[in-house]
């Protein structure tokens, strides 16, 4: 069973014959598709299975046909996305659903996707369908949508006004402050540096409602000159900064268009000076001012165009040290269109189409070149005909070149469109990003897009097609429908692409996919420089997927300020959080992670030059329907991530084992210092044991030089005979077994001459044999083992104490010889 991948956005259109279609201004609005197969339980029970938290199913349909791949299953409409659930058994509903009068409703999603679904004739379940539709991708209020019925859970980020503080912060070279809530609620952020401040002038949006509450301007203009300078400027989107550069003072800014008029001639001081003092001296000890490039993404016929309407252009004449510059993007109308016709050029050359047939097999194979080369050469010229990647070439060199004129020269740039939004958040960015390192790792390119994109005041409700919290209403139609689905609404035989008709002008149809132009510029910065980048782009894939399906709130409404009136920060989950969240769980080994990112390797700005700016499709993203095999253009790196994965667990297995070993080595010291241990205390023993043995003969001598003979039995028990005559000419045993009389005492022989008794004192005297001589010979022991003269004197022998014990009554009768006491 497929594993359910995050949400991506599906917007809903209708086909011409034989199919109703969700018709939506240019159709580039809305839902998303997932299909999970397959399922063989019952549909109410895989029915909450599959859901997200809150998530509630609106409608459903059964034995519905997913025609791009002709499998049968069952449709279910959420209020965030479409589910489509494929059963195993399905023959005999696909037998049925292929007759011809099958009622088909076509689903074109803004990631590309163009979905088909074959109804049951003589059924209600397409209007149902169709109707639920309607309602959740067009919802009448943005309290509506899934962001705000899911609410914050566990996917919440500190205050978006402390981050940017923070980030200007960094700019300005403060990064030792840190932002906080009280401050931002005080006021008391405005620091600056020796060029530039931060002027809390448009704290409650008074001056600018499409601008954030901070703004970095010239430290020399005072904040009644910024509200002077914003009535020049279109929608009061002064000229402030947006990036500067650390080291020279060079900085980005960006603005929206003068208000010239018609005639060119109209002028104001407090614009003029504002913009002026961008050109700040160049720190080259010469004193000479730095130059000043305005650079103007429109193409110069359109900026003219726009002076009938009060717009226009600058003047170098007005604005001293500056160059006006033209880049010729086209507008959101031109993107728009040019992101349909690729749509439509891969489904109709991809290997899935929507209509179910391979372009291998449509017309023959002529799509395909059916065999002849010139008409295989006209099919592959109609994705240049769509026009897109000159678009993406078109932002990319421009965003090069201001890249280039800062680092390079030390030159300021100025960037506008006409509302200073759109184009212009493009080539900011994106020159941005090839400036300064930080904003190509995680944490900057958060930066990057909540300063350049969400505080600058994109209209993201807008573009995507989500209400803002004006209300926005949109223009949807359901045109009758009869016949069969054509193979594409604009697709012909010959491969050229005829403009689709729409029910709304481009004055009314805002939708247009310019941050996802953005984020294909950066996907081809990923490309040319793999090792510059923390992010993959499997992330950005994901990071557009839910930007489009509006699962989180940070994209929701046109400004900071409608943000901050529909309280999204509080009511929503944040897409961030969410991210930080998945990287978290796999740490450096999830798909989000460059495996190639080296931060040495690319520590400074990048100039991609002209011959590297030619783009090409993405894969990843754009082909990943139409040709899901050949899309596959992340298979190397995601061999070279399991590959990562598995030399980090030998890296982690080879330190295991190399602390096993160490602990080994040391166990194996202690046995070796345990065994000296042994070694020197059997040494020490053996020595005690000789000592022990000398002293043990030194008292046998001793004992012997009194006239004692010390006798050991087998048992341990010794007799000590004493010889009255020490020239052995009479001996009498005087220390000896008493005789027992006939009534059972003892009887001890009265008539001895002399009564001996030696003692052995030691730590352990009764279990020596020694001790137990002395026991046997001395007489003032009593039968309890105490001693009757303690304060007895002692003669003292190595470590051993034999003490002579004498009864002074029998030396009255003892006859001394002086031999006794020779040395």
């Amino acid at each position: 069973m497929a594993t359910l991948r995050p949400p991506r956005s599906v917007s809903s259109r209708d086909s011409s014959d034989g199919s109703e279609r969700l018709d939506g201004a240019g159709s580039w609005d809305a839902l998303e598709w997932t299909k999970i197969e397959p399922v063989t339980r019952s549909v109410s029970h895989v029915n909450s299975e599959f859901l997200l938290e809150a998530e509630r199913v609106i409608e459903e349909g059964h034995g519905v046909v997913l025609v791009n791949r002709d499998e049968a299953g069952t449709l279910f409409v959420t209020n965030f996305r479409l589910l489509f659930l494929v059963v195993k058994n399905q023959s005999a509903a696909r037998q049925i659903d292929r007759s011809p009068s099958r009622r088909l409703l076509q689903i074109i999603g803004k990631d590309m996707r163009i979905i088909v679904f074959g109804f049951r004739p003589r059924t209600k379940q397409r209007r149902v369908i169709f109707d639920a539709l309607l309602r959740c991708a067009k919802p009448a209020r943005i309290w509506d949508l899934y962001a705000f019925t899911c609410g914050p859970s566990k996917f919440s980020k500190p205050n978006s006004k402390v981050r940017l503080l923070n980030e200007y912060f960094r700019l300005l070279g403060k990064g030792s402050h840190c932002a906080s809530v009280s401050m931002v609620e005080e006021g008391s952020f405005t620091l600056s540096n020796d060029l530039w401040r931060i002027s809390n002038t448009n704290s409650n949006y008074t001056v600018c409602s499409s601008y954030p509450f901070a703004l970095i301007v010239p430290k020399s203009i005072s904040d009644e000159e910024v509200i002077q300078a914003s009535t020049f400027r279109a929608r009061c989107r002064i000229p402030v900064v947006s990036w500067c550069h650390p080291g020279t003072g060079a900085v980005l800014g960006r603005s929206a268009q003068p208000l010239v008029g018609l005639m060119m001639n109209m002028r104001s001081n407090a614009d003029e000076k504002l913009v002026a003092s961008l050109c700040t001296q160049l720190v080259d000890g010469k004193g000479s001012r730095r130059k000043l490039y305005i650079a103007d993404a429109r193409p110069r016929k359109h900026a003219l165009a726009n002076g009938a309407m009060g717009g226009g252009s600058e003047s170098s004449s007005n604005y001293l040290y500056s160059e006006i510059v033209f880049f010729g993007i086209d507008n959101i109308h031109a993107m728009r269109e040019s992101f349909a016709r690729l749509r439509d050029y891969l489904d109709t050359h991809g290997a899935a189409s929507s209509d179910g047939m391979s372009s291998f097999l449509r017309h023959g194979g002529s799509t395909w070149g059916g065999g002849n080369l010139s008409s295989m050469s006209a099919s592959v010229s109609t994705l240049g005909d769509s026009g897109w990647l000159i678009h993406v070439q078109s932002v990319l060199a421009g965003s090069a070149w201001i890249a280039a004129r800062i680092a390079l020269e030390s030159a300021s740039v100025l960037v506008h469109c006409s509302d200073g939004w759109d184009r212009t958040s493009q080539l900011v960015s994106l020159a941005n990003l090839m400036l300064d390192p930080y904003y190509r790792t995680f944490a900057g390119f958060q930066a990057l897009v909540e300063k350049d994109w969400l505080a600058f005041g994109h209209p993201f409700s807008d573009r995507i097609g989500m209400p803002s919290v004006s209300g926005t209403s949109f223009d949807l139609t359901r045109q009758s429908s009869t016949g069969n689905l054509s193979s594409s609404p604009v697709r012909q035989s010959s491969g050229s692409f005829t403009p689709q008709t729409s029910n709304t002008s481009h004055a009314q149809n805002n939708y247009s996919p310019i941050f996802l132009q953005w984020v294909d510029c950066v996907s081809q910065l990923l490309r040319v420089y793999p090792f510059a980048f923390e992010f993959s782009s499997t992330f950005l894939v994901d990071f557009l997927d839910c930007v489009l399906s509006c699962r989180f709130g940070n994209f929701l409404c046109n400004s900071e300020k409608e943000r901050e009136k529909c309280g999204i920060y509080e009511a929503c989950g944040c897409l961030w959080a969410y991210f930080a969240d998945l990287r978290s769980l796999e740490g450096s080994s999830h798909a989000h992670y460059n495996l190639f990112y080296d931060p040495l390797k690319h520590n400074g700005p990048i100039f991609p030059p002209a011959a590297a700016l030619a783009p090409t499709l993405w894969p990843q993203f754009h082909l990943r329907w139409a040709c899901p095999s050949e899309s596959q253009a992340g298979e190397l790196e995601a061999e070279s991530r399991s590959m990562a994965i598995k030399f980090s667990e030998l890296q982690k297995a080879k330190e295991a084992a190399e602390m096993k070993a160490k602990e080994y080595s040391v166990a194996m010291e202690t046995l070796k210092a345990e065994l000296r241990n042994e070694k020197r205390l059997s040494s020490s023993a053996v020595n005690l044991a000789q000592r022990a043995s000398k002293e043990s003969a030194a008292i046998k001598r001793a004992i012997l030089s009194l006239g004692c003979r010390v006798n050991y039995t087998s048992n341990g028990d010794c007799t000590v005979d004493v010889e009255s005559n020490p020239t052995g000419s009479q001996e009498k045993s005087i220390q000896s077994p008493p005789r027992k009389e006939s009534d059972g005492t003892m009887e001890r022989d009265d008539n001895s001459d002399l009564s001996v008794s030696v003692t052995v004192v030691s730590d352990d005297v009764s279990s020596s044999p020694l001790g137990q001589v002395c026991e046997t010979l001395c007489p003032l022991r009593t039968r309890d083992g105490s001693c009757q003269w303690p304060s007895a004197g002692c003669a003292q022998l190595g470590c051993q104490f034999v003490g002579l014990k004498a009864n002074f009554d029998a030396f009255d009768h003892l006859s001394i010889y002086d031999s006794y006491f020779e040395s």
